[in-house]
């Protein structure tokens, strides 16, 4: 059975850079329930030649191996540039929202904003996995899943409560305030408070904003001569002065400096 996408598609800012690549996999089957994708950058600069791109986080954990190393990204709440050159790729393992907490062992709230090394948390065998993950994307990913098999927890029945909460932030229109997940799953909202600090890392309000603003950038990245006020209406920002201070808090520029600045192609942010 296809388990449900719980992040959208969208995240990096701007007009796709032509300079790298990023692809995704689906994980297999059986990890389905906790594991969202697979993802891999991958890019190739002419010497003397420097390329960035930047990024508003999902309200998801990464397991990122860059440069020899492996990490435990925890939910990052303000976009981030990264910088390359020369040729070379990034791989990561994205985890569904809410479904890193039974590998951490510990609220999801306590690596918000927090990247460590992989082997803060499963000691030297993370050390020996990133050193061994130096061969092609199946490889890389069929070694992750067996490193994370041999460690599966046990099953927690709240990771899909979360799932199903979170599927309808990204997905359903008639969702556009906190109360109305109160209403619709019958949790009170300190309970749903509480329950998004420990799985997820940030509120459920956090959530809902930034898939919304992730398909408002999205859109004006693709369509830049579309009213900004239409896209807005469109993704439920009825108070247009609402989604302005929304968009440029997340995003650093106003709804129609971001869409001058995808037309002309150029780098519209940075962090």
């Amino acid at each position: 059975m296809r388990v449900l996408s719980t992040t959208s598609e969208y995240g990096l800012l701007g007009v796709r850079d032509v300079d790298f690549r990023l692809d995704r996999y689906l994980p297999s089957p059986d990890l389905a329930e906790l594991v969202e994708r697979h993802w891999v950058v991958t890019w190739a600069l002419p010497p003397g030649r420097r390329a960035s791109v930047t990024l508003l986080p999902h309200p998801c954990v990464n397991v990122v191996l860059d440069r020899g190393m492996l990490a435990v990204a925890g939910v990052g709440r303000e976009r981030f540039t990264y910088v390359y050159t020369g040729e070379g790729r990034v791989f990561g393992t994205k985890f569904r929202p809410g479904a890193f907490l039974p590998f951490l062992g510990r609220p999801v709230s306590t690596i918000t904003d927090v990247t460590m090394p992989a082997a803060r948390l499963w000691g030297a065998p993370a050390d020996a996995l990133a050193a061994s993950m130096t061969g092609s994307v199946p490889e890389l990913i069929a070694q992750t899943e067996g490193f994370l098999r041999a460690r599966w927890p046990e099953p927690d029945p709240q990771v899909a409560v979360v799932g199903r909460i979170v599927a309808a932030l990204l997905r359903d229109r008639e969702v556009a305030r906190v109360e109305d997940i109160v209403a619709r799953f019958g949790i009170p909202a300190r309970t749903l408070q509480r329950l998004f600090a420990r799985y997820v890392g940030v509120s459920p309000k956090w959530v809902l904003r930034r898939y919304r603003l992730h398909e408002a950038a999205a859109r004006l990245a693709e369509e830049q001569d579309r009213p900004w006020a239409e896209v807005a209406a469109e993704l439920g920002y009825f108070d247009q002065s609402h989604f302005i201070r929304d968009f440029g808090a997340a995003i650093g520029l106003t709804p129609a400096a971001y869409a001058q600045a995808c037309r002309r192609r150029e780098e519209p942010v940075s962090a």
